[in-house]
């Protein structure tokens, strides 16, 4: 265990940086009302449940009230909570930051153009999927075709299994662009030398995902993250790298509960969020963390698994998405026609928006947007070396 003075000394690394009002407890404050999903009180059976279980029909999306309220899945779900706005995404773009908070800033574009890259095919490289596989290429097929015209090069779909592959493709200058986790950018930055320049904004205005700190529903002696220290529960994060599965939690469990994963209790690293929310399921793990977007992907492609299955504890408010990347030192030219692509193309209205989510691109300034993710993983004294990934 830590000494107090220790935790009261990281806890003012996320103080001093502003990072509560960013990434912090969204809704500590106000209340719902007590009782169980149905408002009742009791379950369906009349048996004894979560005494802070609150009705989904008060659930206030700018003040959940998560000291006083627990909710099931489903109110997140109702209200359209698994996701932050436009004005989020805003705030994260005009912070007052003069350099990148951890680590390096992004590589610069050489100055002697031998040391540009032009390369045909281009290498389009593809973030794990949660489920295991890559996502299938037919989905971001318009986007590569787009991204022909626009740069004059084939486009080469490239899917990677793991976050560790994704930052190698880069490193080795087998991948020049494609997407990141939001996890994982900050090792793509510092060891793959990639330059993050937008992020998506989803087809109804939303963007980013939130951290939800999740149980099953009939987990009734489980009402706070500060349970989750207790010696009788098992809990699951998805991996070492992963934002929300594990650097989120393990410096803001610790800033707003005071509980610090790894000292308080037992990290199980599931291998991933779906693993996570499938191993909640089936009683493998009794709680964790979980970024809410790939929670919600999860569910709506399970037929077993249903929103009221699970209950939320508490949520972050939003992080920003994993983040369109390209190499440092490709061509200027080449760059110009990836933005063109991407940052200069509405997808609204297309098949493309539906199937990925991701109606438009906005342009992104590295050391700003991701500054709360830097913070975190400065907090939580994070390495940008492959062996950490």
């Amino acid at each position: 265990m830590m000494s107090e003075g220790f935790k009261l000394r990281r806890r003012t690394v996320l103080k001093s940086a502003a990072i509560a009002g960013t990434v912090g407890l969204a809704g500590c404050t106000g209340g719902g009302s007590s009782g169980d999903g149905n408002g009742d009180g009791s379950g369906s059976g009349g048996e004894s449940t979560d005494p802070l279980l609150a009705d989904a029909s008060s659930f206030d999306p700018a003040n959940p009230g998560w000291e006083e309220n627990n909710y099931l899945l489903t109110a997140v779900a109702e209200n359209d909570y698994f996701q932050g706005s436009k004005q989020d995404l805003k705030n994260m773009r005009n912070q007052d930051v003069d350099k990148v908070a951890h680590g390096k800033p992004p590589k610069e574009l050489p100055d002697d153009e031998s040391d540009w890259v032009d390369p045909d095919p281009l290498v389009y490289v593809d973030k794990p999927g949660e489920s295991g596989e890559a996502q299938f290429r037919e989905t971001v097929q318009p986007l590569l075709d787009r991204l022909e015209e626009t740069t004059g090069r084939s486009v080469k779909w490239q899917p990677v299994d793991s976050n560790a592959a994704t930052v190698e493709a880069f490193r080795s200058g087998r991948g020049h662009l494609g997407d990141i986790s939001t996890g994982t950018s900050a090792f793509g930055v510092n060891l793959g030398g990639v330059v993050p320049f937008a992020d998506p904004i989803s087809p109804s205005g939303q963007f980013g995902y939130r951290l939800l700190a999740v149980t099953r529903a009939d987990e009734h002696d489980i009402q706070s993250v500060e349970d989750f220290a207790r010696d009788d529960v098992t809990v699951a994060h998805s991996e070492p790298a992963s934002n929300s599965g594990h650097q989120a939690p393990s410096a803001l469990f610790d800033q707003f509960f005071d509980v610090t994963p790894e000292e308080d209790y037992e990290v199980n690293f599931s291998g991933g969020h779906d693993q996570t929310g499938r191993g909640v399921f089936v009683g493998d793990y009794d709680a964790g963390p979980i970024c809410s977007t790939c929670f919600e992907d999860l569910i709506e492609a399970t037929d077993e698994m249903n929103y009221e299955d699970f209950k939320t504890v508490w949520a972050s408010n939003p992080f920003p998405p994993g983040p369109l990347v390209h190499r440092y030192n490709l061509h200027p030219d080449i760059v110009e026609g990836i933005k063109k692509a991407t940052i200069g193309t509405d997808w609204t209205g297309t098949e493309y928006a539906e199937a990925t989510g991701e109606a438009e691109y906005i342009p992104i300034d590295y050391k700003r947007v991701f500054n709360d993710i830097l913070i975190i993983q400065r907090y939580n004294g994070v390495e940008y070396e492959s062996g950490e990934l």
